[in-house]
């Protein structure tokens, strides 16, 4: 991992991921009120913020030493991410407990949305670097 990992890159397709999460929310809660937690969006906001901030533990290259502190980086910023979420959670249904189980649904339909969208750009983004490219290794073998 020679290469640094855009943060732009990545913060784009949250950006992009979260407005059509929040598209899908809206329409849920268009479609089927009664099933709906009135909080879906800040659940998305919640999570699109969490995500940039962890990705950005992630991908943050202090000076070079991206390829010995990716892995540490890595399960720090998920030790944030689940407390957070915990708060978040716990935090919402004390203080709104008719709404505790839509909540905490749609919460957990949410958190593994976003959880297997940030895993599966994270993996191919890293087997992208890890591929040597073609042209660059031809012209080695000129040289």
């Amino acid at each position: 991992m020679s290469q640094k990992i855009p943060i732009k890159k990545f913060s784009f397709r949250i950006l992009v991921f979260s407005v059509i999460m929040a598209g899908l929310t809206v329409l849920f809660q268009w479609l089927c009120p009664t099933y709906a937690s009135p909080a879906l969006p800040f659940i998305v906001l919640f999570f699109c913020i969490i995500t940039l901030f962890t990705i950005y533990i992630v991908l943050r290259d202090e000076k070079g030493k991206a390829q010995n502190r990716f892995v540490s980086n890595y399960y720090l910023s998920r030790i944030i991410k689940i407390f957070s979420c915990l708060i978040f959670l716990v935090a919402y249904i004390l203080l709104n407990k008719p709404d505790a189980i839509r909540f905490a649904v749609a919460f957990l339909i949410i958190y593994f949305m976003y959880s297997v969208f940030e895993v599966v750009v994270l993996k191919k983004e890293l087997s992208d670097m890890n591929t040597p490219d073609p042209g660059k290794s031809d012209s080695k073998k000129d040289a």
